[in-house]
């Protein structure tokens, strides 16, 4: 007989630990409901069942917002109040409505106007929003699972030391697995922001994510290892396996209790040379995981979130409620928060109604340009984060900043912002900094000049990256091109340190690389002032800073500033781990 090989799978990293134990298997809730013809005197009462759905729906929402609030708090509870804001959507119950209205059943009308608002999600680039179909997804479901009479019972009988694999978890699901100590899950679909995967971090569950298929290879019973670090899974591991991870779990387990005495520790090399670890959060949920980590901030606040499944645009007051929350939360440490980055199409939606869909919204319309052409928008986010300020240390940032000339423009819009809550007489930090995000090649270019006009810059080598090389990070056929170690980006960033440094202002990277520990070392050396990466990343970036001298990573990035290909950086860093 040929020996017996382990069967594994590749998904996403959603939750990190490792996990061993038998599969519980949870059947999926995908209904399929038939379409079935309504006469007109029994419309008004499949409206009826309709709203009696909605409410049992609700009623069922709001427990696991208490549940999720006693056991995690309020931050994460808020996932809950996604779902009733799906709920209570207008235009979603007026499409539902209409369908009911042409004599569709109730059950069917949900499930087409669910699936037409999935469908227009597919295109977006931002992983934060992409993934908010899932939370439409399961709202439409647990409708339609209360119109048929059909909802998910077989958790009920989990059995401790589970590890559950299904296709898709509600937050509500990853609740009751965490009740009944569960040792991990794994699904088919979701990424790293999904809000399954945010209340597996909370609850500390190793979880891999995207899977595809997995729910469809596995059996109640079965062995199977998660690894929560590498975004693997393992299905029937050979006996070798298992002894392999129950090492790695081990040493895993060691190291995790060894970063953990990091965390009030200093971000500083044997020799004395200090930065700063900051940490990035795309919304307000993850304010806990950031303050348990040792991060001394928050180096990028994404506030595209506040713009997701509305039917307007976002309040004054709701920014400022959103924005507060979190740096009353933080303080004393400080905020940086950057304006929105999105394209007009995304805002088209919600009352931007004269912007057409562009062919290109990665090139198009979108973050400051938007800003500049729809200032009206853009003065509610700005007064939001200026009263923000009067409770923490707030600082603002400005993506894809692309010249001086839009630069000065916004801040002229800010200027006159300020001018008119003074005459309002409303507190605000008059002395707020104000920063731009370098992730263009053209500001990369011309960083001194604008290193005059701002008091930081935040390097975005994400879309830095992206741009520079012309490649496209989320497009399969190339993304084998993206290259944080390319010279010309080891360039260009050392090139805007080195240009801010001369106009006295700080730099940090907030995006991906910043996060990885295999480019620390050549960060360091560069003289960058603050890495701001996930809150998971933390702990690891401060044991890589306080391992080297900052000496030695100079002459790590005097070398690799030198070289004209990868694998001349690559030798360079691989010596230094050798």
């Amino acid at each position: 007989m040929p020996d017996k090989k382990d069967i594994v799978f590749k998904g996403v990293a959603a939750s990190p630990g490792i996990a061993i134990g038998k599969v519980f298997f949870v059947e999926g809730d995908d209904f399929h409901p038939v379409c079935r013809e309504i006469p007109k005197n029994a419309i008004e009462t499949e409206k009826m069942r309709l709203n009696n759905a909605v409410e049992k729906t609700r009623a069922e929402f709001k427990a696991i917002y208490a549940k999720i609030d006693e056991t995690l708090g309020k931050n994460y509870a808020q996932i809950a109040d996604v779902h009733l804001l799906i709920l209570d959507d207008p235009i979603m119950k007026k499409d539902v409505y209409k369908l009911i209205d042409c004599g569709i059943n109730a059950e069917y009308a949900v499930f087409k106007v669910v699936d037409n608002i999935v469908r227009s999600f597919e295109s977006i680039e931002n992983d934060y929003f992409r993934e908010r179909k899932l939370d439409i997804q399961d709202t439409g479901k647990k409708i339609i699972g209360y119109l048929l009479g059909r909802q998910r019972k077989n958790l009920a009988s989990l059995t401790k030391g589970s590890i559950v694999v299904s296709h898709n978890l509600t937050p509500a699901d990853t609740m009751a697995i965490r009740e009944r100590l569960v040792k991990g899950f794994v699904t088919d679909i979701g990424g790293k922001t999904s809000h399954t995967a945010v209340v597996a971090q909370g609850l500390s569950i190793p979880a891999v994510v995207g899977l595809k298929v997995i729910s469809s290879q596995v059996m109640t019973g079965d062995i199977i290892i998660v690894d929560g670090n590498k975004g693997e899974v393992i299905l029937n591991p050979t006996s070798e396996t298992i002894a392999k991870y129950k090492r790695e779990f081990v040493v895993q387990s060691e190291k995790k209790k060894e970063l953990e005495k990091l965390k009030d520790l200093l971000a500083e090399t044997p020799d004395n040379h200090k930065v700063l670890i900051f940490a990035n959060i795309d919304n307000p949920d993850e304010i806990q995981s950031v303050l348990s980590s040792g991060a001394t901030g928050i180096g990028l606040y994404r506030t595209e979130f506040i713009y997701f499944n509305r039917v307007n645009m976002p309040s004054e007051r709701e920014h400022f409620e959103n924005y507060s929350m979190v740096v009353k939360m933080m303080s004393p440490y400080p905020t940086v928060i950057r304006t929105f980055d999105l394209g007009g199409d995304k805002l088209t939606k919600i009352g931007l109604l004269n912007v057409e869909q562009e062919k290109n919204p990665f090139l198009g319309l979108r973050a400051i340009r938007l800003c500049l052409k729809y200032p009206e928008i853009f003065i509610d986010q700005l007064k939001g984060i200026l009263k923000a300020s009067a409770y923490g240390k707030v600082k603002l940032m400005y993506p894809m900043v692309s010249g001086v000339e839009e630069l000065c423009e916004v801040n002229k819009i800010l200027d006159e912002v300020k001018r008119n809550l003074k005459k309002e007489n409303v507190k605000f930090d008059e002395e707020m900094e104000v920063g731009a995000m370098i992730e263009v090649p053209s500001a990369a270019m011309i960083i001194d000049a604008i290193a005059k006009e701002v008091d930081f810059v935040s390097i975005g080598t994400n879309d830095l990256i992206q741009y520079t090389l012309a490649i496209d990070r989320i497009n399969e056929n190339v993304v084998n091109l993206y290259d944080p170690l390319h010279p010309a980006i080891l360039r260009f960033i050392k090139k805007i340190i080195e240009e801010s440094h001369k106009a006295g202002i700080t730099v940090s990277i907030c995006g991906e690389m910043a996060g990885d520990p295999y480019y620390a070392p050549i960060l360091l050396g560069f003289g960058l002032d603050q890495f701001s990466v996930s809150p998971t990343q933390v702990p690891e970036i401060k044991r890589v800073i306080r391992s080297i001298s900052f000496v030695d990573a100079e002459k790590i990035s005097e070398k690799v500033l030198k070289c004209g290909d990868r694998e001349s950086v690559l030798k360079i860093i691989n010596a230094t781990y050798a």
